[in-house]
């Protein structure tokens, strides 16, 4: 089957399960009714036939053999006869006859008369050399056949052999049971036609109807479906009341509410567990801020003692100031997680994106000089509304991670530019989007392009999850990947909390982190 027709039939193809039942009764009730009318058009034309085969066998060969003994008689009263004129040959007994009755006489294979009775009188007719030759094919065997003349349509007939040898034919016209079977079939068709589209309506309606709990369940597992389950306090719908729960459409619903009763529980465990997870991390953070600056601040107190220090004691406090400023970093990082996990509001000032771009990459260039770094501005200022401080960590963020995990020489490209509307989500080659991108006009777009080795992929889907670290030498380099992995974490929470999204490409010579965030117009 080509393409074409084997679509137009998976269009044809019903969908749903209503629609699947109730075709499923209308075939059904069609087979049946078919089944019931061909038994019965069968049936009927079986009686019919045999009624005419016993008013075969019991009229016998009476009305050819009239003919014989018509064409004796007038043998002996006017001698030799005119073979020519039918007509004049015989008067065939008509008695008890009926309307169509058809009689032959043969002599030797020879037709030597023929006659159908019409208007209670025979009249003669001729006969083609078809027509005879299907008259000799009639056996004597005492049952009746179905023939078919040129001339007279088709017949019920019966042969039988006369007292001189020669073969008798009588016959009973086809045309009135055809017809009556014809009448049958119609009135089939026409009272079966109409049961089905009666069924049909009648059968949608009340498949419609039974399946109305199941419409419920269905808008309950969509509304389920369309909430964000994946962090926060969620709240399910109530229960579905489907109906009887003896029915399977009731059974069904019971089985949702329980699972959304378990899942409901769960959830709020979840949301109960993160909530003091936060909440530790917050106050652990904070109170760890405190006693992480003293031991940094006796530490660079000792390191400034006018004394001789011993050279191995010198360089454990450098170790020791070192490893406090970055916990003290760390200590900060993850207050501020805590912070934009509970909602707090971010400062809402007017931010000059173009600018911040400059400062950040100038101090991303002093810092690594040995990258080749390149501004990509457009010629109007772009602006937003945000948090200048965190936006600037976003991008130091982005900008330290092309710099720390990338070797010498590698090219960094920093765009910016105005985006219409488009709306993005994970895809093959963005494991790591946070959230649906923003549509509507007016976006600013900015992005951090590289071209080092670009992500490994055991770390593209979990890229912006809390402590996710690539610590891997780089050639040429012989540094590492620094950092406690909360850089990445912390600049897609700063970005979803001004409104837009995060995320990144990334293959082997090319990464390009993209930050969408909504631009306000100068």
């Amino acid at each position: 089957m080509n393409a074409a027709p084997r679509a137009r039939l998976d269009r044809l193809r019903p969908r749903t399960l209503r629609a699947k039942l109730t075709w499923g009764l209308v075939v059904l009730l069609a087979l049946s009714c078919a089944t019931v009318g061909v038994a019965s058009v069968v049936a009927l034309r079986s009686y019919l036939t045999d009624q005419l085969d016993h008013q075969l066998a019991d009229s016998g060969c009476l009305f050819p053999s009239s003919l014989r003994q018509s064409a004796d008689t007038q043998q002996q009263r006017g001698g030799d006869i005119d073979y020519g004129d039918l007509a004049a040959r015989w008067r065939a007994d008509t008695r008890g006859q009926s309307i169509g009755t058809f009689g032959a006489r043969l002599d030797d294979g020879q037709v030597t008369d023929a006659a159908v009775v019409r208007a209670n009188r025979g009249t003669a007719v001729t006969l083609d050399a078809a027509d005879a030759a299907t008259l000799n094919a009639i056996p004597t065997d005492g049952k009746a056949h179905s023939v078919a003349f040129s001339s007279l349509g088709a017949y019920r007939v019966y042969a039988c052999t006369g007292k001189d040898d020669d073969v008798l034919v009588s016959g009973l016209p086809l045309a009135p049971l055809q017809e009556t079977v014809r009448r049958l079939a119609l009135v089939c068709s026409l009272v079966f036609g109409g049961a089905l589209v009666i069924t049909g309506v009648a059968g949608a309606l009340w498949v419609r109807h039974s399946l109305h709990p199941l419409r419920r369940v269905t808008d309950t597992a969509a509304a389920v479906a369309a909430l964000k389950l994946d962090s926060g306090e969620v709240t399910l719908p109530g229960p579905t009341a489907a109906g009887d729960p003896r029915s399977e459409a009731g059974q069904v619903a019971a089985a949702l509410d329980r699972m959304l009763g378990h899942v409901q529980e769960a959830l709020a465990k979840r949301h109960t567990s993160e909530e003091r997870l936060r909440s530790f991390a917050a106050d652990a953070s904070h109170e760890l801020r405190t006693p992480v600056a003293s031991i940094r601040g006796h530490a660079e107190l000792a390191l400034r003692h006018p004394g001789p220090v011993p050279a191995k004691v010198e360089r454990a406090l450098d170790r020791v100031a070192a490893e406090a400023a970055r916990m003290s970093a760390m200590v900060d990082d993850l207050l501020l997680l805590a912070r934009l996990d509970a909602g707090r509001p971010l400062q809402r000032d007017r931010v000059d994106v173009t600018r911040l771009v400059i400062d950040c990459a100038d101090d991303a260039r002093a810092a690594s000089p040995d990258h080749d770094w390149v501004l990509d501005l457009p010629e109007t200022p772009v602006t937003v509304t945000g948090d200048a401080h965190r936006l600037a960590q976003v991008l130091t963020n982005l900008l330290a991670n092309a710099r720390l995990h990338t070797p010498a020489g590698t090219l960094v490209t920093v765009r910016v530019a105005r985006s219409g509307p488009e709306r993005r989500g994970p895809g093959p080659s963005e494991p790591g989007s946070r959230a649906p991108g923003p549509s509507g006009p007016g976006w600013c777009r900015v992005s951090v392009a590289d071209d080092g080795p670009g992500i490994p992929s055991e770390l593209r889907p979990t890229l912006f999850e809390r402590f996710t670290r690539a610590d891997r030498r780089h050639p040429g380099t012989g540094t590492r990947g620094a950092g406690a992995g909360l850089g990445l974490s912390i600049a897609a929470a700063v970005v979803v909390a001004h409104g837009g999204t995060l995320t990144f490409e990334s293959v082997p010579g090319s990464t390009v982190f993209t930050v969408l965030l909504p631009e306000i117009p100068l």
